[in-house]
């Protein structure tokens, strides 16, 4: 009996790290990537200096990953890399970078695709404080709106291959797949097209504008194609795109120095709000600010308990906020802002 019950444990045991084994050795879920919230440890490895100096865009370089994830499973893997963006390539110490894991020599994590790498303008505290900022962005836009890009916060060690440049670490995030988020919204993405603002799904592109106001963000536009996505329904050809925003680190909810007021706008400072989007009835905006309200505690919760970030900034942006809440919560503000001096053309 005691024979029985030992082969019995054993096998158990034999096949618990097979399953352990298989798990380890399996391709990343893309999907569980971005919907799980442990912080993953990464290692990247690349020619700095190059990535730095590279004037043409989208221009590959071979660069190397450790993933370390919250589960101690640990993947390591050869992937390809370019500079992205425009601003800060000339302006910071680090671009942001396009990480492409779709590479013979990435096979575990091939099905991440092509994500963004949204990393600090410098390499001191406060740049990292602004990243963090940012992906709370995305993760409180998560809370309102399925149709929103979804961000997994990562803690990334920086090596330079040619040791010319002394290794660093920061909070950094990647950002969802634009093809990935399509799907899971049962849509599709095609090649940038020029639409007009008014166009698109006029509940989404509603909810868009708003949220942009929340977060002074005045860095967008549908028409140029800057900061915003648009995913087509699949098996509706005549349905309008809906519009999805990114890249928001010029918003008064981040507040980076580098982020100046938009003179057409008429701002003093970024934290400033106004709003970009189309006049709206009084039925349809107050339906959009019930999604908001309706999500109030949430939002405050979330930030509230993202230690990462320093306290007083946690607070600092739950009071921010609330202003946002007091004007949808007054009509008369709301006549005034949402209604009466919205933009035209």
């Amino acid at each position: 009996m005691k024979k029985i019950k030992w082969l019995a444990a054993a096998t158990c045991m034999l096949l618990l790290n097979i399953i352990s084994v298989q798990a380890q050795n399996a391709p990343i879920d893309s999907i569980k990537f971005f919907t799980d919230e442990g912080l993953i440890d990464m290692t990247l490895t690349t020619d700095i200096k190059k990535l730095q100096t590279e004037k043409k865009l989208e221009v590959y370089q071979d660069a190397s990953v450790v993933m370390r994830f919250p589960d101690s499973n640990v993947i390591s893997e050869g992937i390809r890399l370019y500079a992205r963006g425009h601003f800060r390539r000339e302006n910071c110490t680090i671009p942001p970078i396009m990480l492409n894991f779709h590479n013979p020599t990435s096979p575990k994590l091939n099905k991440l695709g092509k994500l963004k790498l949204v990393i600090g303008c410098g390499t001191a505290g406060d740049d990292e404080q602004l990243i963090l900022k940012e992906y709370l962005i995305y993760k409180i836009y998560n809370l309102l709106t399925p149709k929103s890009f979804r961000a997994r916060l990562l803690k990334v060690n920086y090596q330079d291959s040619r040791s010319k440049m002394k290794a660093f670490s920061q909070y950094a995030f990647l950002i969802e797949d634009d093809a990935e988020m399509a799907r899971r919204n049962d849509c599709i993405k095609k090649e940038e097209q020029k639409w007009q603002t008014e166009r698109t799904d006029r509940s989404t592109m509603t909810m868009v504008a708003v949220f942009e106001y929340m977060i002074s963000n005045g860095d967008w536009s549908v028409l140029n194609n800057h900061n915003t996505k648009l995913i087509f329904e699949k098996e509706n050809n005549g349905a309008l795109p809906y519009v999805v925003p990114y890249d928001f680190d010029h918003s008064g909810f981040v507040n980076a120095s580098y982020a100046l007021p938009n003179e057409l706008l008429g701002t003093e400072t970024v934290t400033e709000r106004v709003y970009r989007g189309f006049s709206r009835t009084m039925e349809e905006l107050q339906a959009t600010f019930e999604i908001y309200r309706k999500q109030k505690e949430a939002i405050t919760s979330l930030i509230m308990g993202f230690t990462p970030l320093k306290e007083r900034t946690r607070k600092e942006i739950v009071a921010y906020l609330e202003e946002f809440y007091k004007t949808i919560n007054d009509r008369r503000k709301v006549q005034s802002i949402f209604i009466e001096n919205t933009r035209t053309n």
